[in-house]
């Protein structure tokens, strides 16, 4: 008789096209479904652009009441759907916020309860950065395995001395490298489509509209290099509850003819191509899925030094202060642009990046008790 495929439920919380649910699809794309089998907890009533992919594959969506409306309610839920479908492992990719799946997984009889954490904090987001700092001693109370997508993220979480004793697994934010790999024929088919010369600079971005990516000084940097090559694009891709102040502000600078906001897409793999320079401003980061993919599409990749080093996986990325201004980063592209990297994948696959060598640990990991 065939053995049936452990099932794991993946906490992921808000659907916003990138991110953590990135990491978790590109994961559950590649692996053993035969062995091991994904389903999804996800905030919101509504079917996202994943509902789809996820069924095809086997997967189960549970939509619950998303943790801003009602605590309460969504611990509940989470209760039930580990309780009564007997979750065995539950896998909470919420940061700080996973205690309030981890804590119902328990009561509710999870042997396996994983935190794995993507990101860290800074005390200028507010509110937000308080409440960070207040539940992060709680997050790991009722996990029994740990996780992190880097060793800062890892650090941030749960302290230098636990991760030194090694009960702290990090799992590369890998991807599948031939799909995300330069291509000039998408590259003019892409750019045909939205009507973009082919000697057009295009600078790019993907990311929710928050806080922590730092749009308003993308802005800032994209205003300063208008000013020195008028021909040039910034392409936003994503969605988020900052977007219309985005939207004001790009307006107001009388660029609105310049940046294209392409929403929340599910061809971001092939839109790299169209880029010529991809940058990311964000206040911080564990190590962002986003930084891999554009260097494996051999992108020049200008990071600020809030992101973690350890994101630095291939020659063509950099790392420039904040504090600099938006002149010296706009001067710092211009001066680093050479055209794309050939040896991106070759340099992603030997930092352990390739989603086909990684998933083959997931799901030896998954069997580990």
């Amino acid at each position: 008789m065939e053995k049936e495929s452990v099932r794991v439920l993946q906490i992921i919380g808000i659907v916003c096209g990138g991110g953590v649910e990135a990491v978790i699809m590109n994961y559950y794309r590649h692996i053993d479904r035969s062995k091991i089998q994904f389903d999804f907890v996800v905030d919101g009533y509504e079917k996202t652009i994943l509902d789809d992919e996820i069924e095809s594959l086997g997967g189960k969506v549970y939509h619950v009441e998303p943790y801003k409306k009602n605590i309460f309610r969504y611990m509940s839920q989470i209760y039930h759907i580990v309780h009564d479908n007997h979750y065995d492992i539950v896998h909470s990719n919420m940061n700080t916020l996973s205690v309030f799946s981890l804590f119902p997984a328990w009561l509710a009889g999870a042997h396996q309860r994983i935190l794995h954490n993507h990101s860290t904090a800074v005390r200028s987001e507010g509110m937000r950065s308080v409440l960070k700092m207040i539940l992060r001693p709680f997050a790991p109370l009722f996990a029994n395995r740990y996780a992190a997508c880097s060793r800062l993220a890892g650090n941030w979480m749960y302290g230098k001395k636990m991760m030194e004793s090694g009960k702290v697994t990090i799992i590369n934010n890998a991807i599948d490298l031939d799909e995300y790999a330069f291509s000039p024929k998408i590259r003019q088919q892409y750019r045909k489509e939205l009507h973009i010369p082919d000697d057009t600079l295009v600078i790019g971005h993907v990311g929710r509209f928050m806080y922590q990516k730092n749009h308003a000084f993308l802005i800032e940097v994209f205003r300063e290099v208008v000013k020195k090559h008028p021909n040039t694009i910034l392409l936003l891709i994503g969605d988020g509850e900052l977007r219309p102040e985005i939207e004001a502000k790009v307006q107001k600078y009388h660029l609105s003819d310049k940046v294209r906001f392409l929403g929340l897409r599910k061809d971001v793999k092939k839109l790299y191509n169209c880029m010529d320079v991809f940058v990311l401003p964000s206040w911080y980061e564990g190590l962002p899925v986003v930084s891999v993919e554009a260097q494996a599409n051999g992108l020049l990749s200008i990071f600020s030094d809030r992101v973690t080093k350890e994101s630095m996986l291939t020659c063509s990325a950099s790392f420039l202060s904040l504090d600099s201004g938006s002149k010296a980063w706009a001067s710092h592209l211009f001066y680093n642009y050479d055209g794309r990297n050939k040896e991106a994948l070759t340099e992603l696959q030997s930092a352990g990046f390739d989603i086909k060598e990684r998933t083959r640990f997931l799901e030896d990991w998954y069997n580990r008790e």
